[in-house]
């Protein structure tokens, strides 16, 4: 399969509302190649942030800092941060001066699972993967891949499978965000063992 890298997806596949994006992200493959190897894994689990308006998002109040200037570019670019030394990766999204975007929080590996069980300390299994911060280790995502172009190598998006179902519910990790907390704007594959956290939510569609 490493032979036959697919390709990233379209620009045009970015511009849509966040929420959109967040669903449609699920099912795809989120890949990236280092000297040491090529990693590759399903997204199975986003979190959407809507900008401004968003008590959670890093851009609410329109908090335009060093940290958040990538948010107000255009969409399809890699938002990564650093939250208690884990690197997270985010999808921009929105458009242009609008700072949206989509969090992956979790992949199901399915290329380079030796190279990213070693970035991961000998880790193995459905906690390979299964949270923000396990993800951007085992594939090798740093914040040198801050405001990368997600449509090029080495770190890019393509097509991958469709999921059987989709389910939604509130996004994890953000007590201290008054009623946003309460948004059900975390997204994942139903019933998907490497999703970070199974909890009940709506099942949007099958």
């Amino acid at each position: 399969m490493e032979q036959n890298i697919p390709q990233p997806l379209p620009g045009l596949f970015y511009e849509r509302p966040t929420l959109e994006l967040a669903g449609e992200l699920l099912g795809c493959l989120l890949i990236k190649q280092s000297s040491e190897g090529l990693a590759a894994g399903y997204i199975v689990e986003t979190e959407a942030y809507i900008g401004p308006g968003d008590k959670a998002a890093h851009s609410y109040n329109n908090r335009r800092t060093k940290r958040t200037e990538i948010m107000y570019h255009q969409s399809g670019l890699a938002y990564t941060y650093v939250m208690h030394t884990h690197c997270l990766f985010n999808v921009v999204s929105g458009g242009k001066g609008h700072p949206e975007a989509v969090l992956v929080r979790a992949i199901e590996p399915i290329i380079g699972l030796d190279l990213m069980s070693s970035r991961r300390l000998g880790h193995i299994g459905v906690n390979l993967t299964n949270g923000p911060g396990k993800l951007t280790k085992a594939m090798g995502i740093s914040m040198e891949d801050y405001g990368h172009d997600l449509q090029s190598p080495p770190l890019f998006i393509a097509r991958g499978r469709t999921p059987d179902s989709i389910s939604a519910g509130k996004r994890i990790g953000i007590e201290n965000s008054g009623e946003a907390r309460e948004y059900p704007w975390r997204f994942w594959i139903t019933g998907n063992p490497f999703v970070s956290r199974h909890q009940k939510g709506e099942e949007l569609r099958k």
